[in-house]
């Protein structure tokens, strides 16, 4: 009964929301039209605000490889370890370590198809696999021919994309997918993970 009650409460407050959008709005026509305030992206936005719902994203087409990335899991672990330079210092050491493996820019990529299949190239080497998005936690499920298995945390735009992993499960993506194997390389990024607890590694990928 109370759901149902909630229920009715969104859906009732629904066109009320809208009309205290566009009269707050409404005042600054010069700088935003009506039509841009109508686009299917802005209504999504309001409608994801007021009801909760959890906005997907699109990763389809091919995404290359940038960069690494590197992610705290909190400001306060990000403060802990050091702030932004220590999160420059990481990344600069996992752009290292990867590029002895074959993970460099223009040398690795990812496409993700509209099928739910994907494929990662590093150098000459091709793996291909399936992949699921979960909206509600910002991760993708990537399934390389049931051999491996990894969930990455996911910022996507439209035109960049970052896949962050726990550093186990970066480890064994270097092994998976590497050009070449460098045993000194997954030494050294396991060494960088113990030392900075709470931190996500990754790669930084653009359209």
């Amino acid at each position: 009964m109370l759901n149902e009650r909630r229920m009715k409460m969104k859906k009732s407050f629904l066109p009320i929301a809208f009309m205290a959008v566009f009269m707050l709005t409404a005042t600054n026509s010069q700088a935003q039209s009506w039509s841009d305030l109508l686009n299917k992206d802005n209504i999504s936005k309001v409608v994801n605000a007021i009801t909760g719902t959890t906005e997907s994203i699109d990763m389809t087409g091919t995404w290359s490889y940038k960069g690494s990335a590197v992610e705290f899991e909190s400001d306060n672990l990000l403060m802990k370890a050091g702030g932004a330079a220590a999160a420059t210092m990481a990344e600069n050491k996992l752009n290292e370590q990867l590029s002895k493996i074959g993970i460099k820019d223009g040398q690795m990529s990812f496409t993700f198809n509209a099928d739910s299949t994907f494929t990662s190239t590093v150098g000459k080497k091709t793996l291909k696999g399936t992949y699921s998005y979960n909206a509600s936690t910002k991760q993708v499920d990537l399934k390389y021919l049931k051999l491996l298995n990894l969930h990455a945390k996911v910022n996507c735009s439209s035109s960049s994309l970052e896949l962050l992993f726990n550093s186990d499960k970066l480890l064994k993506l270097m092994a998976f997918i590497g050009s070449k194997s460098s045993s000194t390389a997954l030494k050294t990024v396991s060494s960088l993970a113990e030392n900075y607890d709470g931190m996500m590694l990754g790669f930084q990928l653009s359209k």
